[in-house]
């Protein structure tokens, strides 16, 4: 496929600080991509339009094979000239993939298999990638993140966590450099002239969590005026223009890892930068409503709504409330003001809680990402949530964040002049994907064929029954020596189930939050003959699992679910460890309808209706607790799906006024 290159990096015919002009669609425009884009990706999500492609890069491969490094050499020079003025024109990919692949081979010692030159191609076209598990997407990306920057593309390749990003720069900057790119690496800590270093290279792998704010810094630098044609003759009459300030050199191609993950589940909460008030003045005022909170009645005064996360007073409850704080002043005489402070209070009491929502560390409220299980450090709630749960659990209290730049990662990828992505789950959303990022998604066959074995489901009424069946489970497998890795869905299911496993006097690991350090070491020894490792959703997504001798022939990894999760994507995810290039593997789900799910959209009356059919200790029928489960999940999925567009509409508007206002972001 043709592509100008010219138009995908700073310069003449894109401007110093490139970026894509806002998407703006209606309500009917987004459920017509949505249905489009399930479509697309059925009709054409399959790779085999790409094996004459990976036939001609085989080709060239063998003509370059016995070349010395100074012929290599030579090849690349000249083909980033054409790159550079010919653009993406398929002989010159070809090439590309070819000269990349060879240096991998001999840097490295790993060569690219040819599913991953179907991978590499799809990414480089501006696609969504879908790997699965184990498949080499570190490597892939080389592919596209190579040719791209030969062609003179700035390329950020985004990863979750900062372990990964210098990983993954270190494991493949040989081959980079090989090539004669340059790799930075964006981190936590780092001050803003190394950031502006790591930003001038060829190759910069970041974080999605520092990137955006790299990019608010220089929306906030910028202001409103970041014409081409202004900031071109600030350069000739300013000293230090703002362009000699700016972070980044814009947003042209950007490849993320675990997109299903940044681009969706992280899609739900915006990114702030932020000033910090003082606190002193409102202390009393969040003890207080915390305080008031704690004497109301559920259904007298208040509702809660667990799905929406939302807790309204009744009318009743309004007028206890004032009595509550007749005779105080400031915020307390207003009515809606001091509503909202109470029904804050109440959704910090029976709507967030310790080792589920948030961890308690070093005298501070860190949140836990509900669909990585990792701390999120610099991350606060809005509107005065942060803070009512700091006083309910008597942390020192943060300072109320005033807010100079807000986007949410929707808006943000979508200016990148091409997107791309990598992900082992992606085709249950690739409607949204195309709906708001305008991808396709592409399925990557594997690279062996897969030999992971699912188990049916277990599920039980009563949640004590499920735990029992658990560890029954685990004790009969670890007498077999299998390796174990069990999944759970908070910090309190890991630690309730580690006391459990304890007691029955099975040695194991635990993985969490609290842990997160020792992630990658803990997963990677994951497939040791009898190993049992217990893990929150973040199971180490990044880190390969290799079985130990003799394992394979014991029947490999056994990967056991303790509860589903809010999207079908999680379960795939976390099945996915096992498996992996051809491994041997199985899957099972152990998990009752009293699960946090199951509960939050049937509460606890489903529970008691089925009790009459349930045997104590045995599972329900499938029939009949299957099709229970699934709706509950298929319902979160759509609940979270929803909240994720509201956001993109309110952040579209935002943006709108801000505008009007005169401001950046």
């Amino acid at each position: 496929m043709f592509s100008s290159t010219a138009t995908l990096r700073p310069g003449i015919a894109v401007g110093e600080y490139p970026q894509r002009e806002d998407i703006r669609d209606g309500w009917l425009d987004q459920t017509a991509a949505g249905i489009t884009g399930f479509l697309r990706q059925h009709v054409h999500g399959r790779s085999i339009r790409h094996v004459p492609f990976a036939q001609e890069v085989n080709r060239f491969s063998e003509d370059i094979d016995s070349l010395d490094e100074a012929a290599l050499h030579s090849r690349v020079t000249h083909l980033r000239q054409r790159l550079y003025s010919e653009g993406f024109r398929d002989e010159l990919v070809a090439e590309s993939f070819g000269l990349i692949r060879e240096f991998a081979s001999r840097r490295l010692g790993m060569r690219h298999h040819d599913v991953q030159l179907f991978g590499g191609r799809a990414m480089l076209n501006g696609m969504i990638a879908e790997m699965e598990t184990g498949e080499g997407k570190t490597m892939t990306a080389t592919l596209p993140a190579c040719t791209a920057a030969m062609a003179g593309i700035p390329v950020h390749i985004v990863t979750v966590n900062d372990f990964l990003v210098a990983r993954d720069a270190k494991w493949m900057s040989p081959v980079y450099q090989a090539l004669g790119l340059t790799v930075g690496t964006i981190t936590e800590g780092m001050e803003l002239e190394q950031r502006r270093a790591a930003y001038a290279c060829d190759v910069t792998y970041c974080t999605n969590k520092q990137l955006v704010f790299d990019y608010l810094k220089d929306s906030l630098l910028l202001g409103q005026e970041n014409r081409r044609l202004h900031m071109q003759l600030e350069g000739l009459y300013k000293d230090r223009p703002r362009t000699s300030r700016l972070l980044m050199r814009g947003l042209c191609f950007a490849i993320v890892d675990e997109a299903d993950s940044v681009l969706v589940d992280e899609a739900r909460t915006p990114l702030v930068i932020s000033s910090k008030g003082d606190a002193t003045q409102e202390e009393f005022t969040f003890k207080e409503a915390i305080r008031i909170a704690r004497m109301l009645r559920e259904q007298r005064d208040y509702t809660v709504r667990v799905r929406d996360k939302h807790v309204e007073l009744t009318d009743f409850g309004k007028a206890n409330v004032w009595k509550q704080v007749r005779g105080l002043s400031g915020v307390w005489t207003g009515a809606k003001r001091r509503q909202e402070l109470v029904q804050q209070a109440l959704a910090a009491i029976h709507l967030y809680h310790a080792d589920v929502h948030y961890l308690l560390k070093d005298g501070k409220v860190q949140i836990i990402d509900e669909y990585t299980g990792r701390v999120m450090p610099d991350r606060a709630w809005e509107r005065g949530l942060h803070q009512m749960i700091e006083t309910k659990e008597g942390c020192a209290i943060s300072g109320r964040q005033e807010t100079l730049a807000r986007i949410s990662y929707q808006r943000f990828f979508r200016r990148y002049l091409r997107l791309a992505g990598m992900t082992g789950t992606a085709r249950e959303i690739a409607g949204e994907l195309w709906s708001v990022y305008r991808l396709n998604v592409v399925t990557i066959p594997t690279n062996r064929s897969l030999r992971r074995r699912e188990i049916p489901d277990k599920i039980f009424v009563n949640v004590d029954d499920k735990w029992s069946e658990i560890v029954k489970t685990v004790r009969s497998l670890h007498q077999l020596q299998r390796p174990i890795l069990i999944g759970t869905r908070s910090v309190a299911d890991s630690e309730h189930l580690d006391r459990l496993l304890s007691a029955a006097g099975l040695p194991h690991e635990v993985l969490n939050a609290r842990q997160d350090q020792e992630e990658a070491q803990i997963i990677a020894q994951a497939g040791q003959p009898g190993r049992i490792t217990v893990a929150t959703n973040m199971a180490g997504r990044g880190t390969d699992i290799r079985l130990e001798p003799g394992v394979a022939d014991a029947g490999g990894l056994y990967v056991l679910a303790t509860s589903r999760h809010e999207a079908r994507r999680i379960d795939r995810q976390f099945s996915g460890r096992c498996g992996r290039q051809g491994d041997p593997g199985v899957y099972q789900s152990i998990i009752s309808l009293q699960d946090e799910l199951v509960k939050e959209y049937f509460g606890e009356t489903l529970a008691r209706l089925l009790g009459r059919w349930e045997k104590r200790g045995k599972p329900l029928p499938l029939w009949m607790g299957k099709p229970l489960v699934s709706f509950a999940q298929l319902a979160a999925e759509r609940h979270h799906s929803k909240i994720r567009r509201e956001l993109l509409k309110l952040d579209d508007n935002l943006g709108d006024m801000l505008a009007f206002s005169g401001r950046a972001e």
